[in-house]
């Protein structure tokens, strides 16, 4: 992966098209029309609460409950339907990196809802994953946009099921 906020060169990418066109991300990422790429970037003055080399945490704008999060690719990848099978390890980082910023702000982790909007459904057109607690307070709203009846959200496992069937994660 490149350092956050861009997708990787040729050069970079080890074999570059063939790996870019796996990630599902896009050569012309658009690092200062993405919101997110900005962030990534440390173009903006949005706090990072966690990240590493790949993903990075800050909180969510409009939260839907108390402790809202979004964990984002800093390469960028469109949305949650350009994952396969060889993301598996990314969503797994992805939903660890969320776990621990709410474990770190001290929720019920049997309170915790996480998972992706479905294409044409996102406000801003970079996965990212939402992390959620506690779960259960959510308004009407939220439980539409968020909820276990929401057409739009899926959960983690449903993104493992979309990638390749019957993978669930660790």
């Amino acid at each position: 992966m490149t350092s956050a906020g861009r997708t990787a060169t040729n050069s970079e990418a080890t074999g570059s098209a063939t790996l870019t066109a796996s990630m599902g991300t896009r050569q012309d990422s658009g690092g200062d029309e993405c919101p997110f790429c900005l962030i990534a970037a440390g173009r903006t003055d949005t706090e990072v609460l966690l990240s590493d080399d790949e993903l990075l945490c800050f909180c969510d704008v409009k939260p839907g409950v108390a402790h809202h999060y979004l964990v984002v690719t800093a390469m960028h990848i469109d949305s949650c339907k350009a994952l396969r099978r060889e993301h598996v390890a990314l969503v797994e980082r992805m939903v660890a990196m969320g776990r621990s910023v709410l474990e770190k702000n001290k929720v019920n982790m049997n309170d915790v809802r996480m998972g992706f909007h479905l294409p044409p459904f996102t406000s801003v057109p970079h996965l990212h994953l939402h992390a959620l607690s506690p779960a259960s307070t959510m308004c009407v709203k939220s439980q539409l946009r968020y909820g276990p009846r929401s057409h739009w959200f899926i959960t983690v496992s449903d993104v493992f099921h979309f990638m390749h069937g019957t993978v669930e994660s660790k």
